[in-house]
């Protein structure tokens, strides 16, 4: 009988120890990026604590209108890492996101980070496309105030449905969300996907195909 209690206290300790390996949190109060360091690793490195300075903490323009004068209609301005050192480790960024009059955040993806999204003018509508093999589209319209989140990595979208200028504010569970859109992926890759790849993948002819591609 003792060995039994013996064998159940080391399947315990091996249990708790593998459940406590990781690090949920920062382990020291901050941790500025240093963008000049040589060191490669998932992340930034850390700026010398004794040359942080408040400016490491700040962005400002998150009050200026985004030019929507593009194709899609819309501009997003990040604030993540790359416009705040001071965001190094502590997975957390936001964007701003402007919509000319039905305009559109196209199909994309944040490979590491949920969105959390609310309309601060305009009327949006707002979707995301859940994961092989249901593809369900959870879709909505979102008026000022409203809020709508986007698990991470699943396909989403953004459209202005009304004749006038949409802002939104979204939050992202990462201080590096990234970012793939769908249509600059597939069709834009540097070197191109192969044409009859992407025929046979849409079902459509490779002239199809050499037509999106020429407008990524």
């Amino acid at each position: 009988m003792a060995s039994h209690f013996v064998l159940l206290g080391m399947l315990v300790a091996i249990y708790c120890s593998v459940a406590l390996a990781s690090d949920p949190s920062p382990l020291q109060d901050l941790c500025v990026a240093d963008r000049t360091a040589s060191v490669l690793i998932n992340g930034f490195a850390c700026k010398n604590p004794k040359l942080v300075q408040a400016d490491d903490f700040f962005f400002s323009g998150l009050h200026l209108q985004g030019n929507t004068s593009n194709p899609v209609g819309s501009k997003v301005t990040p604030v993540t890492v790359a416009q705040i050192p001071g965001l190094n480790t502590l997975g957390i960024s936001l964007v701003r996101l402007d919509f000319a009059p039905w305009g559109v955040n196209p199909p994309h993806t944040h490979p590491r980070a949920t969105e959390i999204l609310t309309v601060v003018e305009g009327r949006l509508e707002v979707g995301f496309v859940t994961s092989n093999p249901e593809n369900r589209l959870i879709t909505t319209i979102l008026e000022k105030g409203d809020v709508f989140v986007f698990p991470e990595g699943l396909v989403h979208f953004q459209r202005n449905t009304g004749n006038v200028s949409a802002v939104a504010i979204a939050g992202l569970s990462s201080q590096s969300p990234g970012v793939i859109t769908i249509g600059n992926a597939v069709f834009g890759s540097n070197p191109e996907i192969p044409d009859d790849l992407l025929a046979k993948a849409f079902q459509v002819d490779a002239k199809t195909v050499n037509m999106i591609q020429s407008k990524f």
